[in-house]
């Protein structure tokens, strides 16, 4: 007699119900669309967590374009003169400066103005 997978198979349905809980109707219910629906959610939590960074990245560009044009400076010129000050802080920090310290981030703008009117001399 060959054997079969009765429990096995029991619990790997269990696992894959609680991993559906919270799903609505047939997708939390039905073996094969709870399946279904937990393969694309998996490949949108995956495709998600790259394009999280992607996300995050642009929020700090915008903040530090708005709080660099309080002082005068366009984005792009901001980061030139960061390079050349050689300040190594980066777009998360700064962009968390410039909400919680301006007057931190604004001795970080005028070292960057600096550096620039020292080079363009």
């Amino acid at each position: 007699m060959r054997t079969r997978k009765g429990s096995a198979r029991r619990q790997a349905k269990r696992r894959l119900f609680q991993r559906a809980e919270g799903y609505v109707g047939g997708r939390r219910r039905l073996y094969r669309t709870a399946k279904e629906n937990l393969v694309r959610a998996g490949r949108f939590a995956y495709r998600d967590r790259r394009r999280r960074r992607r996300d995050f990245r642009r929020l700090w560009i915008t903040r530090l374009n708005a709080a660099a044009r309080l002082h005068g400076l366009r984005y792009s010129q901001f980061i030139a003169g960061l390079v050349l000050a050689n300040i190594e802080l980066d777009r998360k920090q700064l962009s968390e400066m410039a909400i919680n310290d301006p007057t931190g981030f604004e001795v970080v703008a005028n070292t960057v103005k600096a550096a620039l009117a020292k080079q363009a001399a």
